[in-house]
């Protein structure tokens, strides 16, 4: 067994471990008492415990940069999207359009993601596939064409049944035939230019 199996590198690790009763390893087989180890200590760099937002939802804290990639605590991110928030299909999609067009596909998600969320049943794939869609393009500009490969083909599929009667002017045949494009993800030719959500 590994140092980092038994409680750390460190002899002052191991010794928050040991028992005062029995001088054994708490809570494994050779202690006598039966004492329960004491909680692990987090991580170098990490904050203990889950974060957590105002409403004691479960939250990751750390700062993100405008492609949605994790920043060290502390750091200077972009501006998270508050989660939850309950929008118009109107103001979702102009919302997330504004961050489409400032490089910011994942936040774009976000917005997205909300009304999936909170939509009728009836809307909640549309929502979902442009969810999907601002994820494609996320890992597209995170230099993944694979993962971009995955997310617009699940999103083309998603919107498919929406393609005949587009509803809030959603141009969701233009986004399929972009997220078709082998071009829309490769990173050795220019990707064809992002089709706006819906009508400007």
């Amino acid at each position: 067994m590994g140092d980092t199996e038994n409680g750390g590198g460190d002899a002052a690790g191991r010794l928050e471990q040991v028992c005062p009763e029995c001088g054994r390893l708490r809570g494994g087989p050779a202690c006598a008492c039966g004492g329960a180890a004491p909680p692990a200590a987090p991580a170098p760099g990490r904050r203990p415990g889950r974060d957590r937002d105002p409403a004691g939802r479960a939250r990751n804290g750390r700062p993100r940069d405008g492609l949605g990639r994790p920043l060290p605590y502390g750091a200077q991110g972009a501006p998270r999207q508050p989660e939850g928030v309950r929008r118009s299909a109107g103001r979702t999609l102009t919302e997330a359009q504004q961050l489409l067009d400032a490089g910011m596909p994942f936040h774009a998600h976000e917005v997205l993601e909300d009304r999936w969320k909170a939509a009728p049943e009836p809307e909640r794939p549309l929502w979902r596939a442009l969810a999907q869609y601002a994820v494609g393009l996320t890992h597209a500009a995170r230099g993944n064409p694979t993962g971009a490969a995955a997310l617009l083909a699940r999103a083309a599929e998603g919107l498919a049944p929406f393609e005949a009667a587009p509803p809030f002017g959603i141009e969701v045949a233009a986004i399929r035939r972009w997220a078709a494009q082998p071009a829309a993800v490769s990173t050795t030719v220019p990707a064809p230019e992002v089709p706006a959500l819906r009508a400007r």
